[in-house]
C-alpha cells in the first residue's frame, strides 16, 4: 500500500515539475535547409496543458492547444495547421515544427531557457527610418520595396514591406560591424544581415543568399529609381461601371452572392484571402474591428477564401482561422489559389494576398487596396489603417 501511494504521489508531481521547468521565455531556433533562424518564444503550463506563444514585434501568436503526454510535448496552432512536437532533456527542448499549407514543411526545432541578450556594440550607426530596396526579386512587377527600421541604440526592429504586405518584425543587434536580424512567428521565417556602407547605403543579405541594396527615398528618386508600388492603384477592375460579382458557398455549403439582400444598398468590402497567407492573418483582426465599428452604419464585409485542395475537402484550418480572430462576417470557400484569377475575371493585375475591393452602395468598385501591412510596419500600418477607415466613412456618407 505504501509503495502504491508513493508511486501515485510521484506521478502526480511530474506535470507540476514540468510546468515549472517550461514556463517562461525561451531562445529558440528552427532550421530550414541549411539556414538556422533564431527567435524568442514563450511557454506556460498548468498541469499537462501547455500554451506556446510566438511573437511578431508586440503581437502575440498563441497556440490553440497543447499537452504533455508520455514525456512528449505537442503544441498546436490550428489556424496555421501547425504543430510543435518536442521533448525536454537536460533543460533543452528538441524536436520539430511542422507547418502545413503552401509554404510549409517540417523543420528541426531547438530551444533553451532565455538568458540575457548579448550586448550590442556601443558604436552602432543609426539606420532608423524609411529606406527603399532595389535589386528585389518580385513576381508582381515591383522594382523596389520599402524597408522600415526602428532603432534604439544597437537594437533594431525592421520589416520589408512589399505590395502584398510585410515580412513581420525582424529584430536583432549590431555586433561586429553589422546588424543581424531574424524573425519567426510560426509562419514567416527570415534571417538578415544589414551593413551600412561608406556612401550611406545599406547592403543587405537575406536568408544567406539574396543580396539587396537600400537607399533613402530621396536618393532613390535622385537616381531615377522607380518608387515602390502604390497599394491603391496596383490592382483595378475592367469596368468600374459594372457591379462587382461573387457567388460562392460558405462553409456550410450555402451560396452567398453579391445580389443577396444583406449586401443590398450597403458599403461592402470584398477581401480576397486564404488562411495559408501570413499577411491575411495580419489583415483579419483589423477587418474584425472595422466591421464592429461600422456595421450598424451600413458596412458589410465578405471574405473570398481560396484554400488548398485538402482544405477544400475539410477546411479545418479556415474554421480555426475564423475562431481565432472572431470573424462574424461571411467567409466563403471559393476554390484553390491557382483558380482565383479565373474566378475573379473582373480584376485587373490582381496578384496580392490579401486584396480588398471597396464597393459603394451600388455595388461598384471605388478602390482596390493590394496587400496589407502588419503592425511592425509602424507608420505605414497606421497609414493603411487610416486609409481604410477614411474610404469606408466616405462611402458610408454617400446616399444610395
Amino acid at each position: 500500500m505504501l509503495t502504491r501511494t508513493f508511486v501515485a504521489v510521484f506521478l502526480a508531481t511530474i506535470p507540476a515539475a514540468f510546468a515549472q521547468s517550461i514556463t517562461g521565455l525561451w531562445d529558440a531556433s528552427i532550421q530550414i535547409n541549411s539556414l538556422v533562424i533564431p527567435f524568442r518564444m514563450e511557454f506556460s503550463a498548468e498541469g499537462s496543458t501547455v500554451t506556446g506563444t510566438f511573437f511578431n514585434g508586440e503581437e502575440r501568436f498563441t497556440s490553440t492547444g497543447g499537452r504533455l503526454e508520455n514525456g512528449v510535448l505537442r503544441v498546436d496552432w490550428e489556424h496555421y495547421d501547425s504543430q510543435l512536437q518536442t521533448s525536454l532533456k537536460e533543460g533543452v527542448l528538441t524536436g520539430s515544427y511542422t507547418h502545413g499549407g503552401r509554404r510549409g514543411g517540417a523543420w528541426p526545432f531547438e530551444a533553451r531557457p532565455h538568458t540575457a541578450s548579448a550586448q550590442a556594440d556601443a558604436n552602432a550607426p543609426s539606420i532608423a527610418g524609411l529606406w527603399e530596396l532595389e535589386r528585389v526579386r518580385s513576381g508582381k512587377g515591383e522594382s523596389t520595396w520599402r524597408f522600415n527600421v526602428q532603432q534604439t541604440g544597437g537594437q533594431v526592429s525592421a520589416t520589408i514591406l512589399r505590395v502584398d504586405g510585410d515580412t513581420g518584425a525582424l529584430t536583432g543587434l549590431y555586433r561586429n560591424g553589422k546588424f543581424v536580424l531574424s524573425h519567426f512567428d510560426g509562419s514567416r521565417a527570415t534571417l538578415m544581415e544589414v551593413s551600412l556602407t561608406k556612401d550611406g547605403a545599406l547592403e543587405i543579405l537575406e536568408d544567406g543568399r539574396t543580396k539587396m541594396t537600400a537607399v533613402r527615398p530621396a536618393e532613390a528618386r535622385a537616381r531615377n529609381l522607380p518608387p515602390p508600388a502604390d497599394f491603391n492603384t496596383h490592382t483595378s477592375v475592367k469596368d468600374p461601371t459594372e457591379p462587382f460579382q461573387f457567388n460562392f458557398p460558405d462553409l456550410n455549403g450555402r451560396m452567398v452572392a453579391n445580389t443577396d439582400a444583406r449586401f443590398r444598398g450597403k458599403v461592402v468590402l470584398v477581401e480576397i484571402t486564404g488562411s495559408w497567407c501570413p499577411n491575411c492573418h495580419d489583415e483579419a483582426p483589423f477587418l474584425v474591428d472595422l466591421y464592429k465599428k461600422y456595421k450598424e452604419q451600413g458596412l458589410e464585409i465578405v471574405s473570398l477564401s481560396f484554400e488548398e485542395g485538402d482544405q477544400l475537402q475539410n477546411p479545418k484550418r479556415l474554421r480555426a482561422f475564423i475562431r481565432k480572430y472572431g470573424i462574424e462576417f461571411p467567409v466563403l470557400l471559393c476554390g484553390q489559389p491557382e483558380e482565383a484569377k479565373d474566378k475573379l475575371p473582373q480584376a485587373v493585375n490582381w496578384d496580392s494576398w490579401p486584396t480588398t475591393f471597396f464597393l459603394d452602395r451600388h455595388g461598384l468598385v471605388r478602390l482596390v487596396h493590394a496587400g496589407f501591412p502588419g503592425t511592425p510596419s509602424a507608420d505605414l500600418y497606421g497609414q493603411a489603417a487610416g486609409e481604410f477607415k477614411s474610404q469606408v466613412e466616405t462611402l458610408l456618407a454617400e446616399k444610395r
